[in-house]
């Protein structure tokens, strides 16, 4: 732990951080000294107290507002690259749905087409089949969800 010794409002203030912080502890209290003097040169007469408040309220509140313009600005990047993201991702699974009905589409004709002389290929043909279902359910599912996930970003 490292002892600093800093000043705000013309008063001087011995705190305590972890050994490498005191150079961001310094700069936060520059800033928070810089609101404490706004006020004192505003010609506010205010206890200590009141006065760290209000100046710790005034740099919160630019805080606040900076962070706000950069939340909106990250949102509408990620939104354009989530899009183009979400718009390739969901004709890839657009092809691989169809390739899968197709398929499903094929099985399906060979089975009325063959007469299946054994039960084992009846289940052989089942299990494929299912399998292919299987994946068609995945693809819908995936294709509904990266669906909602469009509406929710427009």
């Amino acid at each position: 732990m490292s002892q600093v010794t800093i000043k705000i409002g013309g008063r001087s203030f011995d705190v305590v951080c972890q050994e490498g912080e005191e150079n961001y502890l310094k700069t936060a209290a520059a800033m928070l000294d810089e609101e404490a003097q706004k006020l004192e040169s505003a010609g506010a007469r205010i206890t200590e107290s009141r006065m760290l408040l209000m100046a710790g309220l005034l740099l919160a509140d630019r805080t606040a507002a900076s962070e706000e313009k950069l939340s909106k600005r990250n949102d509408a990047s990620y939104s354009e690259a989530s899009d183009s993201e979400i718009s390739k991702h969901n004709s890839i699974l657009d092809t691989k749905l169809k390739a899968a009905e197709l398929e499903i589409s094929n099985l399906k004709s060979q089975i009325s087409n063959q007469h299946i002389s054994s039960d084992k290929d009846t289940d052989i043909n089942q299990i494929n089949l299912e399998t292919v279902q299987l994946e068609i359910d995945e693809a819908k599912a995936t294709i509904s969800f990266m669906l909602n996930k469009v509406k929710s970003l427009v």
